[in-house]
């Protein structure tokens, strides 16, 4: 239904309700509308947690932002235990190209966020940075839990 991503596999809990594919979102517990978005949002969740050490209870889905007259979301914000938000992630569907929008897009979110770390995904590309004094400095990987918290 959904292509394969640049991602480790993970096991979703999927079932057709009302005709429209349905995933149990593992932050959020409960069921949402499986998009392409979607798809790449559950699998990187998975990733951040399983693969990088991320806790759930410190992610954050859809995140309402400050910023114009519509209401925006941030995919997902990552914090530490105090709630300081440590990395702002941004989703696009696979079909979708990740590019200086996209990291605009990330940015504008995080002027309210505040977080020190930008994540941008379409499930086949990652792009990560570190924002510091304004300017962004692109990492080769994407941090663990303990390289953002220093525990």
């Amino acid at each position: 239904m959904f292509p394969p991503l640049n991602l480790p596999a993970c096991p979703l809990r999927t079932e057709m309700r009302d005709g429209r594919p349905m995933v149990l979102c593992m932050v959020r517990r409960k069921w949402v509308v499986l998009t392409p978005e979607e798809w790449v949002r559950q699998h990187l969740t998975a990733h951040l947690h399983h693969g990088l050490g991320h806790p759930l209870s410190l992610m954050r889905m859809e995140r309402q932002v400050k910023g114009g007259a519509r209401t925006q979301r941030a995919d997902i914000s990552i914090h530490d235990s105090q709630g300081t938000a440590l990395m702002l992630v941004e989703c696009k569907a696979p079909d979708e190209p990740l590019n200086r929008e996209t990291l605009f897009q990330a940015g504008r979110y995080n002027r309210h966020i505040q977080a020190g770390h930008l994540l941008i995904s379409n499930g086949m590309q990652h792009f990560c940075c570190r924002v510091q004094d304004g300017a962004l400095h692109f990492l080769d990987a994407i941090p663990t839990h303990t390289q953002l918290t220093g525990d």
